[in-house]
């Protein structure tokens, strides 16, 4: 095991991509064997020191900024131990980066699917925070992928899940009994809220009769430390086509969202149907993987290295479909045709069959958010994004209202984002502690109107330390005292995570 005590070598793992500050910790231990993590969580159990797991550092919560006590780094653990090609099922140590993860489950003609923006972050992240990405919209996040953990408790203890093994049950399906490989039972009463049917990351996952695995997806790093993880795989599919669409009026773009999120949602249940271990698309209609949104803001802001944006384009969507060599003229005739009622920009949008071309648009997709990861750093603020999501009838509702407070409070904005899901994330950037103080406040008033939309306070970033007050807003004070009472069976201590989800 690496031991680092040095400040100057410790001062890189204080951070993430939130740009929160305020990190500290006495030392950062580096297992290199799953034998030494558990050693490693054991010896900070015997001394009651708090435990922050640390990944790659992508997460824009402040999860893993510590707030004392010792870090635990997972980049040694990053060993992919195997991939069946016949049971299509990979195994992995957290450290390894989804990034590599994809790259060789992709040699071996399997897909894994799930795509957050930042591939660079570590498989046992994405577990932690449930990631997702633009590929949700037709596979759902990382959760419904997960089939295995092997997740280390605070006391020293290890449970192996598996996918259908646990299940909560009792009279209302929320008594959860839980048995570590030495036999220690960790009995645990599920709160009984309920969650918004939407895309939705924040808090504990919870549901009648739910299976103990999905508790620990999405926990970000409080209630065990994640050891290995198994998931499933899908096979490649044969072909993809995709596009980035120009408009040039914001109610054309929006009714295109909505006529192609419909029929690809059909299409894609049908397809699901038909076969759950392909991505291969069956039906003759559309069926995106993803639809993804850049306002007029956001096409400017990388307009100096895509000068052929149309210069009065409102707004665009990036799509994605898998298709066959029977379908794919079929399907790309009918984008056509849909594309064709809704914008003037046909023949100036830009539409790829090779990978070379969807590589260069996957690039166009990638650019936005990384000129604004780069933005905030520049400003040196804390980032300001909203990542809510609300049900699909409510989206214009919400959007409208993201309008209205940006410009009544002129602030500098960008809007980009999964806009399949309903779910975008406006970008406030605050050159001064005046705009900063106003973006905050439009930022709170956003949250109030998800909620009141029947929406979420996070949709895939998590609650981390940044969102804590708007957690209890959404849940109550009586919603985070049942969250904190699953912990206190788990985490007697109170050791994991520190000043994440909870104050």
């Amino acid at each position: 095991m690496l031991i680092k005590t040095d400040s100057d070598l410790i001062e890189p793992y204080l951070t993430d991509a939130s740009n929160m500050s305020g990190g500290k910790a006495d030392k950062v231990l580096i297992p290199e064997t799953q034998a030494e993590l558990r050693e490693a969580v054991a010896h900070c159990a015997a001394e009651g020191t708090p435990i922050t797991v640390a990944g790659s550092g992508t997460g824009l919560t402040g999860a893993r900024v510590p707030l004392g006590g010792v870090i635990i780094s997972t980049e040694r653990l990053n060993r992919i131990v195997s991939i069946d090609t016949v049971a299509k099922r990979g195994v992995v140590e957290p450290g390894v980066l989804l990034k590599d993860y994809q790259r060789a489950a992709e040699e071996v003609g399997l897909l894994y699917p799930p795509d957050p923006t930042e591939r660079g972050c570590s498989m046992g992240g994405t577990v932690a925070a449930n990631s997702s990405g633009a590929r949700t919209f037709k596979y759902g996040a990382t959760r419904a992928f997960v089939e295995g953990l092997r997740v280390v408790l605070s006391d020293g203890e290890e449970l192996h899940l598996k996918r259908g093994e646990v299940i909560a049950g009792g009279a209302d399906g929320l008594d959860l009994v839980l048995h570590s490989t030495s036999g220690k039972r960790y009995a645990l009463r599920l709160p009984d809220i309920t969650m918004p049917n939407i895309k939705h990351a924040a808090g504990y996952f919870v549901k009648p009769n739910m299976d103990a695995i999905d508790l620990f997806i999405g926990s970000e790093g409080t209630l065990g430390v994640i050891a290995e993880i198994e998931t499933r795989l899908l096979d490649q599919p044969e072909r993809i086509v995709a596009g980035v669409v120009f408009f040039d009026d914001m109610e054309r773009l929006l009714r295109f969202v909505e006529e192609a999120r419909e029929e690809s949602l059909r299409n894609n249940r049908a397809d699901s149907a038909d076969s759950a271990d392909s991505a291969d698309s069956k039906s003759a209609g559309i069926s995106s993987r993803a639809l993804e949104f850049f306002d007029a803001q956001a096409l400017n802001f990388v307009r100096d290295q895509y000068p052929n944006i149309p210069n009065d384009a409102a707004g665009a969507i990036w799509f994605e479909q898998e298709v066959s060599d029977e379908t794919e003229e079929a399907l790309l005739m009918a984008w056509y045709e849909l594309i064709g009622k809704h914008t003037p920009f046909m023949d100036e949008s830009w539409f790829a069959i090779t990978e070379k071309d969807q590589e260069h648009l996957r690039e166009f997709r990638h650019a936005v958010p990384a000129k604004t990861y780069e933005i905030v750093r520049e400003l040196k603020q804390q980032k300001i994004g909203t990542d809510m999501a609300v049900p699909d009838q409510q989206f214009r509702d919400l959007y409208d209202f993201y309008m209205r407070e940006f410009a009544t409070e002129q602030l500098n904005y960008i809007v980009f984002g999964h806009i399949g899901n309903s779910h975008v994330h406006a970008n406030i950037f605050a050159s001064s502690p005046d705009e900063y103080a106003r973006a905050k406040a439009v930022y709170h008033r956003c949250v109030q109107k998800a909620l009141s939309l029947g929406g979420t306070i996070s949709a895939e970033h998590g609650v981390g330390k940044i969102k804590r007050e708007y957690l209890k807003t959404m849940y109550g004070e009586r919603g985070i005292e049942q969250f904190r009472a699953v912990k206190a069976v788990l985490d007697p201590q109170g050791l994991l995570g520190v000043g994440t989800m909870f104050f």
